[in-house]
């Protein structure tokens, strides 16, 4: 499992071949047994397989190739409309439809699918996540019906590698640790965290092809500007309400 886990690589690129369904199923399951919010398990996954499905969903995902390539796309939500249903019919009042809870099921439904990645890899499968889930949410949750108390957190990619990608970059290990207590950053510490990224060929690439000062720029003023970010997060926000969150 280490060498699962230090050899993993997002896979953009699939083969045709399809994923036998046995083999699906164990990686599903092995989702299952993440550690979950009082073994409530709040999560659910959406099976896309069908090419059609997979094309009606690729818009909400900013038409990245992979999602109609792949064999296989999991949307991945946090789901309590299950346990609440639950409650409900055992005469139990269930207070899960505020802030603490959507947190809790988050939490549950990013375990299980990390869960799933790692199964999936082991099997020599390659997987990718895709963010947009959360991005599009309401388009999503329209797509595939899901009810109130269900969000969309993440999609992700699942077939055998058309590619091998090298490694992404990560920081440093000493650049997360604290020890006992967390130790605030100067201005040299965050120079020198960044320094080895910023370092990066790839890096300077990504600067030049964009034409800006510093890789910094590039997060800021065109993978993740302020306007998108609040665009999306008041568009999260409507949709939460309309799935019966109190926040």
């Amino acid at each position: 499992m280490m060498k699962t886990i230090f050899e993993h690589r997002s896979i953009r690129k699939y083969k045709p071949t399809p994923i036998p369904n046995d083999l699906l199923r164990k990686i599903l399951e092995a989702g299952t047994r993440a550690s979950t919010t009082g073994n409530m398990q709040l999560y659910s996954v959406v099976v896309s397989r069908d090419q059609e499905r997979k094309a009606a969903l690729a818009p909400f995902h900013f038409n990245q190739p992979m999602v109609k390539e792949a064999p296989v796309l999991l949307t991945i939500c946090a789901d309590l409309n299950r346990f609440n249903r639950w409650c409900e019919l055992r005469n139990a009042e269930a207070g899960y439809d505020n802030f603490l809870w959507i947190l809790n099921a988050l939490t549950d439904a990013s375990l299980f699918a990390q869960n799933i990645c790692l199964a999936a890899e082991s099997e020599g499968l390659g997987i990718c996540y895709l963010g947009t889930a959360l991005y599009n949410a309401p388009e999503i949750s329209q797509a595939l019906e899901l009810p109130k108390g269900v969000i969309p957190v993440t999609a992700i990619t699942v077939g055998y590698p058309d590619q091998n990608p090298p490694l992404t970059d990560r920081l440093p290990l000493d650049a997360i640790i604290h020890d006992e207590k967390y130790t605030a950053n100067t201005d040299d510490r965050i120079n020198e965290i960044f320094s080895e990224k910023e370092a990066l060929e790839s890096s300077a690439q990504f600067v030049a092809e964009n034409k800006k000062e510093n890789l910094a720029q590039v997060f800021t003023d065109i993978r993740y500007k302020k306007a998108d970010n609040l665009h999306f997060s008041a568009k999260l926000l409507k949709y939460l309400k309309e799935q019966g969150f109190e926040l």
